[in-house]
């Protein structure tokens, strides 16, 4: 093949006035570089270079590099200024051009693939024998009693224990701790502890409480014959999140015997009775019904054929719902009052709008009209109508055909509000305290800005604890990723760092449409930075629940392979899912370094998005 020296040229004159553009930038971003830990000093110019080169199309010299058979610069993240010059001398030999050029020294490829691997050990510990990716699992409650759990989930493959601060509290985040260094010492591993601030979270408020009944129904066949009775539980204490028990008196539970019939009168006046088929002294009485009954807090029991006669104890009030539908109007107030549904007349019109409270004051100072919100991790969507004083006024635009149910505490989105609410809450700060003398990283929440990043460390000066901890930038909104370089310089200001895509609010935040692309941008900025990536959300999620995998989380599993740790939720499941994506992880490794691809101008989450507008994602699917 005949070399044109003319296009040759032309592209070594591109990449010469590439590295002008990436040096001019370095010069302007220098005051937010210097500061960096002396980890990341070869680090932070990189990734301002990265970002820089971002800014410029350049698919037009990766296509000529390719033709060449020369490498496209498509995996440079790293080592961008070390890629461009290569690039260039290749160029210049090509047509025997030996005059020299200034060669800056900046991180070699080979420096820059140590960097990664050094900061990944520094932050997330030793990676397992036979896979690169760690593994981070998060601890259920009842990991702070069961020390086999936790010894199960580090013996299958647990790199990182993973607490969360929204959950439980100090004498429970104790134990399971210490059941992690146990196991870990029993093990010969040493597994790492990362908990999250539960940072300033979006929900909805209480909603007024149900009636205090419990229904109890027999499963029937399609002709309507009992095939399973339903299943009661006397007890003296409720235990929580049990659904079929029933608290009554001790004396009379103590006398109960197996062949006792229990009759009363249900909430609805239908006679009704249950049949005590296991009964042990002051104990659980299990008995069985063959008819439907509802029962509430005061209902009468009697056991046949005796007077021995016991009322149902307190129940607990059954958990309401907003029930919204397409063009209902919600109104969310800034005061906590229990929420309630649409009040309807006599006649069934609407008299007045269902409305809910919002946990988070600083919200209702910063929407507008106009403005998108999503509730429930965006099953349902609205359009902000109009802004009161402590009240906020949404459309629902896009529900189920039937109607979706809105709960209390469930999340609130606000993709297209520039909200002012600091990252740091006041729990958060009084949870520091224990995480700091008991952690190994702290998981960021609620990242949105340099200001966020600069607020926690602050914190952490307070308790001695900069650059003596990890920190785990949670990446979950679009203010996040439109701010993303700005965060990570901030950040290199503590060592080690990294970074969680989480990515079930960005999502919601970004559009489900852009989430394939940000997430990959996410990866390429972080590396370009060296900073360690943890790949979060769902993966392997109905596995970990359900016991079976989904032919897409396979596949999202070994993408998985592109970030430097993958973050399992918990579940009933969870040592098979480890188990599994040990299993990926290994036998997927060599291939790690395959992919390519090409770098256009790198855009905001909100450009996309209004490209998509239009695009409608049925929420009955």
């Amino acid at each position: 093949m005949k070399i044109k020296s003319t296009s040759i040229e032309n592209s070594i004159e591109q990449t010469r006035l590439i590295l002008e553009q990436l040096y001019k930038e370095e010069q302007i971003q220098k005051e937010f570089i210097e500061p960096v830990h002396p980890s990341f000093q070869k680090s932070a110019p990189n990734l301002v270079h990265y970002r820089a080169l971002r800014r410029i199309d350049i698919t037009g010299l990766q296509k000529k590099l390719g033709n060449l058979g020369l490498s496209r610069i498509a995996r440079s993240e790293p080592h961008v200024v070390a890629s461009l010059q290569n690039c260039r001398d290749i160029l210049k030999a090509l047509i025997k051009d030996k005059s020299k050029d200034e060669r800056h020294r900046r991180i070699s490829i080979k420096r820059a693939r140590k960097a990664l691997n050094t900061h990944t050990k520094d932050l997330l510990g030793y990676r397992s024998k036979g896979r690169r990716v760690r593994i981070m699992v998060t601890l259920p409650s009842q990991a702070a009693y069961d020390y086999e759990l936790v010894h199960g989930l580090i013996e299958s493959g647990m790199n990182t224990a993973r607490i969360n601060c929204a959950h439980d509290g100090p004498e429970e985040w104790k134990k399971m701790i210490d059941h992690v260094s146990l196991a870990g010492k029993r093990l010969r591993k040493n597994c790492k502890i990362s908990m999250d601030l539960a940072g300033p979270k979006i929900r909805t408020g209480a909603i007024e409480p149900g009636p205090k009944v419990r229904r109890f129904r027999p499963v029937r066949n399609d002709y309507g014959q009992v095939i399973e009775p339903a299943v009661i539980v006397f007890t003296t204490v409720l235990n929580k999140g049990i659904e079929n028990e029933l608290p009554v008196d001790e004396s009379w539970l103590k006398n109960l015997k197996a062949g006792d019939t229990i009759t009363f009168t249900d909430a609805r006046d239908k006679q009704r009775s249950f049949a005590v088929k296991e009964a042990a002294a002051g104990q659980r009485v299990i008995a069985h019904a063959l008819e439907t009954s509802y029962l509430q807090t005061g209902t009468e029991l009697t056991v046949q054929n005796t007077n021995q006669i016991s009322h149902v104890g307190d129940l607990p009030p059954i958990e309401q719902s907003l029930l919204l539908k397409v063009g209902d109007e919600l109104r969310i107030t800034k005061d906590p009052i229990p929420g309630r549904p649409i009040q309807y007349d006599e006649e069934g019109q609407a008299i007045e709008n269902a409305f809910i409270s919002c946990t988070s004051q600083e919200v209702f100072n910063d929407v507008k009209e106009g403005q998108k919100i999503l509730f429930d991790d965006g099953k349902i969507t609205g359009l902000i109508k109009s802004v009161e004083p402590g009240q906020i006024l949404v459309e629902i635009l896009h529900a189920k055909s039937t109607g979706s149910s809105l709960k209390a505490d469930k999340g609130i989105n606000l993709p297209e509000t520039d909200l002012k609410i600091s990252g740091l809450t006041d729990k958060d700060r009084e949870d520091l305290k224990f995480v700091v003398r008991y952690a190994d990283v702290i998981n960021f929440s609620f990242v949105n800005s340099a200001e966020d990043v600069r607020e926690l460390l602050e914190e952490l000066k307070k308790l001695d604890a900069v650059n003596k901890m990890g920190i785990i930038l949670k990446i979950e909104t679009q203010s996040a990723f439109n701010n993303l370089t700005s965060i990570l310089l901030e950040g290199m200001k503590n060592y080690p760092l990294g970074v969680m895509i989480a990515r079930g609010d960005l999502a919601i935040e970004s559009g489900w449409e852009n989430m394939a692309r940000i997430q990959q941008e996410i990866l390429s900025l972080c590396h370009a930075g060296h900073i360690p990536v943890v790949w979060a959300t769902q993966v392997l999620e109905t596995l970990a629940k359900k016991g079976i995998p989904s032919r897409s989380e396979i596949t999202d599993a070994a993408t998985s392979l592109n970030a430097e740790c993958v973050m399992l939720n918990k579940g009933q499941y969870i040592h098979q899912a480890i188990e599994l994506l040990d299993y990926i992880l290994k036998s997927l490794n060599q291939y790690r370094d395959q992919n390519v691809k090409l770098s256009p101008v790198m855009e905001e989450a909100s450009t996309v998005s209004r490209r998509m507008e239009s695009v409608v994602v049925d929420p009955d699917l």
